[in-house]
């Protein structure tokens, strides 16, 4: 099946985004982050309010990845000047290991080559070794490790990882 992205820019399509955010990030995190980080994330970075910010003031572009058009899952990006952050890339439970996550970073690598970006670079939690293994099956290397403090006592415990693009 083909996966597309279709860029998300009208209010109803950001309130589909966060209810989407929300459901994935509750069964995905669980176990790894508390209960207690996970809602308060989600408030914080994935909540209308804060998806309709990033979108509108803070240069991010989300995308949902659709199979027959239906959303399947999300990307959240930032150009910057030679590289372009990933910023946000789920999928919902029943869709992975089905090759949309293989099919979304081709796309987002188009998207680099359009736009003349040398690399894709992102954040992903220590803790979460299926994911690491994925990014390093994908040319991802482990450039350096980061703690940030995001507030209510909680911090995001990162490596922060990058793919070079021919």
């Amino acid at each position: 099946m083909q996966l597309t992205l279709a860029k998300i820019e009208t209010k109803q399509e950001i309130a589909s985004l966060a209810e989407l955010a929300s459901d994935i990030w509750h069964e995905y995190f669980v176990g790894m982050i508390s209960n207690e980080q996970i809602d308060y994330m989600v408030e914080k970075f994935q909540s209308y309010p804060a998806l309709n910010d990033q979108i509108a003031n803070q240069g991010y572009e989300y995308y949902f990845m659709t199979v027959h058009g239906q959303p399947i899952g999300y990307v959240g990006i930032k150009q910057e000047e030679s590289k372009l952050f990933l910023s946000k890339f789920y999928l919902q439970q029943e869709h992975r290991g089905k090759g949309y996550g293989s099919q979304a970073m081709e796309l987002l690598t188009d998207i680099c080559r359009s736009r003349n970006l040398g690399a894709i670079w992102l954040t992903v939690n220590r803790h979460n070794a299926s994911t690491i293994a994925v990014y390093e099956k994908k040319g991802f290397k482990t450039i350096r490790t980061q703690v940030a403090d995001i507030g209510n006592g909680f911090v995001m415990d990162d490596y922060v990882m990058e793919k070079e693009l021919n």
